[in-house]
């Protein structure tokens, strides 16, 4: 066989992902199968070598979780200072991505890559800190155990009972330049654990009894035995690849399987599934669609359909393959899967046959090299490859009627035109006639029109005329020119007809999985989603759906996605059968084929997430094994689409605890302390009162009732804050409008906070020309006392407040400027969140105002934000819509100044 030429587009991938990786650092992964087996020793083994070397090292992050060896292989390396954080009153420590980009070694280690960031942290997980690494051309080492892969953590969850939190998604593993499998027997890591080389003895018991039980370890140690032989087969490929190798290098067993629409092919693939199972090898079920293959009938393709749905049942990966020469394509994609063995059924038939068209099994053998080649013999009746379809029904009396006609009508045109042009010519009318047929009917008619037109042309055109005599011997080549060129021609427009045919079907079947996907892919809720799988598919298949979703684990009629009920309520037991086995039954099935519906299982991933009711009356889908195809197509679309939607849910769920837990905790935390606070102060000068009243001088007397009211003035601010949240979230509080003056909403609110005030310059710098403002005048003036009471708590005694005021265009701009510490960085939007209390603790108040502030401002369709101010302090920045076309104002409050 010619070696193919390189594919341009394959070479120009090659030629820039070349480029990436030499401006990237390369990422080499220490891989187990646990903690405990020697991860972070080997990477620090391997560090110190390549610090040996003369290679500049950096240890950016390692946890050596007390162990005594590990610290030892620390020392002499530079150790990056690690970030603190503060987290829920703890003190995090955490790798510094920004000090180890600004170091920028020649080589960092990581550790832990499947670690979670603390929150605040650039990145979410240290994967992402690792990738950004190697962007920056630093290369790292780090270390991974297999059980933090996330393709894997269903299944380590479903062996050990444990569900691992931190993953890492599989792509970042496929990045990595080099896996190094730190492998343990797991009765050596056993008996670490016992030693206590892993964990301190008491958690070393519990752990021996839970995550760390033998069997756990045995599987988890094949678990990555098996990811790095991948890892390493896959790197096979590609370096296969990138070199131009053709022969196969046997390294792993992988078989491929040819079928064709033979009855054979069914025990053609149960022969590779037995011969795989023996070799514990990979196995594909391989179908090449020739040009030929659109022109072959129905059944023909529905045989097909019917093998490779029998493959995938058996665990076969499946593949159609396009190609001129069956041999070659299989060849093709043999050599580029590195394929160890193809099977193929031996093709019977005369031997004048094979020797004049060739046998598919000799071209595989003649072109196979290093692949061997496997014949099973199987019926003779029944060739496994051969394309000749099995004969459909007999074309009608109108097709052969059709041809005569036309055939007729090109005899009276050449009749006519005999006179004028030579035989040679009239021989183009007769074939443009035998093209029209063949557009038209089948090939069987069209050979009858080529047969037609010559033995016409013959007794119409060739003297003597009306007679099938010639007079020049020389026609009879002519007519067998004619007739073999007529059917050649016949014979490849008929080809084209059914290939153009069956394109089209398949270009709409696209366009309907494509319609469905894009619809689907916008849905946010299963059961819309469900209710739109039901539309599309009711259109694509002409036929009445209806799709059934559980209650309780069980199918329910009444939990459906259309309002009618067009099946009996006494189906709801074969939907129910459907749902509990994810299988196919009902009309048309070898399961409950007396129902009324053919009933389709929606099957996720993981679960059944309902049932797809189909009534088809002309059991147009149920005899077509094409359609039931592309039926449970849509029913695996539209259950990915519901699992997904349903995962959203789940997810959103979760959040929205976590959101509550948070806020319930906050508010727990803040209210019990300004409760506790106050009502301390207040008992203990309501007790002193009490008890030593007359002995106390009236002064003192009156300091203790100061301090009960204070108190209780603070109580009630506390309350009435968390009733006006409340009010406000709950959406029961109604913004009255009315024009007001901003001057005495502002100067109102001084007036509330004047003894909080005492003792602070604030100035007012409110234009005579500020317009007036359609508000609720109450809301507002809350806005501003909850505003100038966080200046006055937040800055420092006797520091000066100021409150500008000025028009731009159709609002009024208000700001509340103090002279204190200001916000810390990436605070200015935090303060308006619900309990949020700021960097400086000791200030008391349940985190609420701003909270409120925000909300009342949003409900007059206006913003606030807070920036810091230049020269030190804090900006608090509202903008409220005027709200139309103020009313004339009174002059005597224009000249009015507070």
């Amino acid at each position: 066989m010619v070696p193919e030429r390189p594919n341009p587009d394959e070479l120009l991938a090659r030629v820039a992902e070349e480029d990436r990786k030499r401006t990237r650092g390369r990422l080499k992964v220490f891989f187990g199968f646990a903690p405990g087996v020697g991860k972070t020793y080997a990477m620090l083994e391997a560090a110190r070598l390549r610090k040996k070397a003369g290679t500049d090292v950096v240890a950016g992050y390692v946890a050596t979780h007390g162990r005594k060896e590990t610290e030892v292989l620390l020392e002499g390396l530079e150790l990056l200072p690690r970030r603190q954080t503060t987290y829920r009153n703890t003190l995090l420590e955490e790798f510094d991505l920004d000090a180890a980009l600004a170091r920028r070694p020649a080589l960092l280690l990581v550790d832990e890559l499947a670690h979670a960031n603390a929150p605040g942290s650039r990145h979410v997980k240290r994967w992402q800190d690792v990738l950004e690494l190697i962007d920056a051309g630093i290369d790292v080492y780090t270390t991974l155990n297999v059980q933090h892969l996330d393709s894997l953590n269903d299944v380590v969850t479903q062996i050990t009972s444990v569900v691992v939190r931190e993953t890492i998604p599989d792509s970042v593993l496929d990045q990595a330049d080099e896996i190094e499998l730190v492998d343990l027997p797991v009765n050596e890591l056993l008996r670490r654990m016992e030693e206590g080389k892993v964990y301190i003895p008491d958690q070393a018991q519990r752990a021996m009894q839970n995550f760390f039980r033998q069997g756990n370890l045995i599987a988890l140690r094949e678990m990555a035995l098996r990811r790095t032989a991948d890892r390493v087969d896959a790197q096979m490929r590609d370096y296969r690849r990138s070199h131009a190798i053709q022969p196969t290098w046997p390294v792993t067993e992988r078989l491929i399987v040819c079928i064709g629409p033979s009855p054979f092919s069914a025990r053609l693939i149960r022969a590779t599934k037995r011969m795989a199972d023996r070799l514990d090898a990979e196995w594909i079920v391989a179908f090449v669609e020739t040009p030929d293959y659109a022109s072959r009938p129905q059944e023909v393709r529905d045989r097909v359909l019917a093998a490779l749905r029998l493959a995938e049942q058996l665990g076969a990966e499946t593949v159609t393959l396009q190609g001129s020469q069956v041999a070659d394509a299989v060849l093709r994609y043999a050599r580029a899967k590195n394929v160890s063995k193809i099977v193929i059924g031996k093709q019977a038939g005369p031997l004048w046959k094979r020797i004049l068209r060739g046998s598919i099994l000799d071209k595989l053998i003649e072109g196979s090299g290093d692949i061997e080649i496997y014949a099973i013999s199987g019926d003779v009746s029944a060739p496994l490859m051969a394309l000749r379809a099995p004969r459909g029904q007999s074309p009608g009396w109108k097709e052969y009627a059709l041809a005569t006609a036309i055939v007729a009508l090109c005899t009276a045109f050449s009749t006519a035109l005999r006179s004028v042009l030579t035989p040679t010519n009239l021989v183009m009318i007769y074939l443009l006639g035998v093209v029209a047929v063949a557009m038209r009917t089948s090939r069987r008619v069209a050979f009858f029109s080529s047969v037609l037109s010559v033995a016409a042309f013959d007794f119409f055109c060739i003297p003597p005329y009306l007679t099938f005599v010639v007079s020049d011997y020389e026609y009879l080549v002519t007519f067998a020119g004619m007739l073999t060129v007529s059917m050649i021609v016949a014979s490849l427009t008929v080809r084209i007809r059914l290939q153009t045919e069956y394109a089209t079907d398949r270009a709409a079947r696209t366009q309907a999985l494509y319609r469905l996907t894009k619809e689907l892919s916008g849905e946010s809720r299963a059961f819309d989603a469900a209710r739109i799988a039901t539309v599309i598919t009711k259109e694509v298949f002409g036929a009445e759906v209806v799709i059934f979703l559980p209650e309780d684990s069980r199918i329910s009629f009444r939990r459906r996605t259309t309002d009618r009920l067009p099946l009996p309520m006494s189906e709801e037991a074969i939907a129910q059968w459907v749902f509990d086995h994810g299988q196919s039954a009902g009309r048309g099935m070898d399961t409950l084929p007396g129902a009324s519906a053919l009933y389709v299982p929606l099957k996720g991933s993981q679960l059944v997430m309902g049932v797809m009711a189909v009534l088809d009356n002309t059991d147009k889908i149920t005899a077509s094994p094409e359609q039931r195809h592309l039926l449970e197509i849509f029913a695996s679309q539209t259950a990915a689409a519901m699992e997904r939607a349903a995962a959203a849910a789940r997810a959103r769920e979760a959040e929205v605890r976590v959101k509550t837990e948070q806020m319930r905790n906050s508010l727990l935390s803040a209210v019990s302390h300004d409760l506790r606070t106050p009502m301390a102060s207040i008992t203990g000068a309501a007790t002193s009162l009490l008890t030593q009243g007359e002995h106390l001088d009236a002064a003192t007397r009156r300091d203790l009732l100061e301090s009960i009211a204070d108190e209780a003035e603070r109580l009630n601010c506390l309350v009435n804050n968390l009733l006006e949240m409340t009010r406000l979230e709950a959406g029961s509080v109604e913004v009255r409008r009315d024009w007001h003056p901003l001057e005495e909403i502002i100067g109102a609110a001084l007036n509330r906070v004047e003894r909080l005030l005492r003792g602070r310059p604030v100035e007012t710098r409110l234009p005579v020309n500020l317009p007036l403002v359609a508000v609720d005048d109450v809301l507002l003036e809350q806005v501003f006392i909850n505003l100038l009471e966080n200046a006055a708590k937040y800055t420092p005694a006797g520091s000066p407040i100021e409150v500008e005021a000025r028009a731009e265009g159709s609002e009024v701009v208000v700001e509340v400027m103090d002279r204190g510490p200001g916000f810390a960085e990436g605070e200015q939007t935090r303060v308006f969140e619900k309990f949020y209390r700021g960097q400086n603790k000791s200030v008391r108040g349940a985190g609420l105002g701003l909270a409120i502030c925000q909300a009342i401002v949003t409900a007059h369709a206006g913003t606030i934000e807070a920036a810091n101010r230049a020269g030190g302090g804090a900006i608090m920045r509202l903008r409220i819509p005027i709200g139309g076309t103020p009313p004339e104002a009174d002059p005597a409050l224009e000249s009015e100044v507070r």
